[in-house]
């Protein structure tokens, strides 16, 4: 059973290493939990809850208003890069980027910070990087939404230590043509639901992506073929062929918009929404957001990617991204974080908390 020393808790660098070395998969987030719990139980200025793998550490101070940190608790899959090396003043492993060291300086800052300014919901979840269902923030938001209850929050995703405001909202769709079976040597027989594609690709070829521009955040949407099957034999003309279609939303779309937009594109075609979820605004009106941007002093940037900011903002939680990783790094074979950007980040979250 893996356990978190105190002075551990003391050094977001070490902690950082700590926890990558503790292997969670997506479904295999116990020991870690269980590593993060008895390591906040003692803690006398925290209540800490329990729901499944995922754990919830509040301070409960009076204060006037209530901010949550959030990073979750699993990895994608190992590619032979774990358990965690430190080479060149970075600690490469798997999750090390995408989100231990986010995930670290939350847990580093529960352990060691007993008086905050504002009060803290420290918020350590399982199973982001799979299936919505399965996501321990949805389950918490169902079972317990008492334990989310804040005004502001900040998930701690790779952004390279900038502030990453929002998030894009995202959808996938099937367009799908058909034709008639024929077979090849005799094609004018038939109809070939690929060749019917062509004009499909076309208007993505031409489309002309929005550049949004909300709170002096730009957002860049992007709609985009994936793939492309179609097929039945060397020797048959094809009667049905489908294109997966992906659509990254600027948040001024609700998801209503996406889904009208995009059908709208291809009129006279089967087309199937499989998923879509909704965007974010940035939110920074909020004055902790306000506070928290003049701590770092850089300007903000619209993220350009869905988060489960958009799970905060659905519960009308204004949120923001914000950590040390490198999201170009996030779920790579190389994936790294640079041992400045966790001391960084730690102190950035340290001055604005107190």
């Amino acid at each position: 059973m893996a356990t978190l020393d105190p002075a551990v808790l003391n050094d977001p660098v070490a902690l950082t290493r700590a926890l990558v070395d503790i292997e969670s998969v997506s479904g295999n987030e116990r020991e870690i939990a269980d590593a993060v719990e008895a390591a906040l139980r003692d803690k006398p200025h925290l209540t800490v809850e329990r729901l499944s793998n995922t754990v919830i550490a509040r301070t409960d101070l009076g204060r006037p208003g209530r901010v949550v940190l959030a990073g979750h608790l699993d990895t994608v899959p190992l590619a032979g890069n774990w358990p965690s090396t430190v080479d060149g003043g970075s600690i490469h492993g798997c999750g090390t980027s995408d989100m231990k060291s986010g995930t670290a300086l939350a847990l580093h800052l529960a352990a060691t910070l007993p008086a905050p300014r504002h009060d803290v919901t420290y918020f350590f979840y399982e199973c982001e990087e799979v299936a919505a269902a399965k996501n321990g923030l949805t389950i918490v938001a169902r079972e317990r939404p008492e334990w989310l209850a804040a005004d502001f929050a900040i998930l701690l995703e790779p952004t390279y230590g900038a502030v990453e405001a929002g998030c894009q909202g995202a959808l996938r769709a099937l367009v799908r043509t058909t034709g008639r079976r024929a077979h090849a040597a005799r094609s004018w027989l038939g109809s070939n639901a690929i060749h019917a594609v062509g004009p499909v690709l076309r208007i993505l070829e031409g489309y002309g992506a929005r550049r949004v521009t909300i709170e002096d955040c730009e957002y860049r949407e992007g709609l985009n073929a994936v793939r492309i099957v179609g097929g039945v034999a060397g020797n048959v003309i094809p009667d049905g062929c489908e294109i997966e279609l992906n659509f990254r939303f600027a948040p001024d779309r609700s998801p209503e918009q996406a889904v009208a937009h995009v059908t709208g594109l291809f009129p006279g075609y089967q087309v199937e929404i499989i998923d879509v979820s909704p965007g974010a605004p940035p939110g920074l009106a909020n004055p902790p957001a306000q506070e928290f941007l003049a701590v770092t002093g850089r300007p903000p940037a619209g993220k350009l990617g869905w988060t489960d900011v958009a799970r905060f903002a659905a519960l009308g939680i204004p949120a923001l991204n914000y950590g040390p990783g490198d999201p170009n790094l996030a779920h790579t074979r190389e994936e790294r974080v640079e041992l400045a950007k966790i001391e960084s980040g730690a102190a950035v979250l340290r001055r604005w908390l107190t």
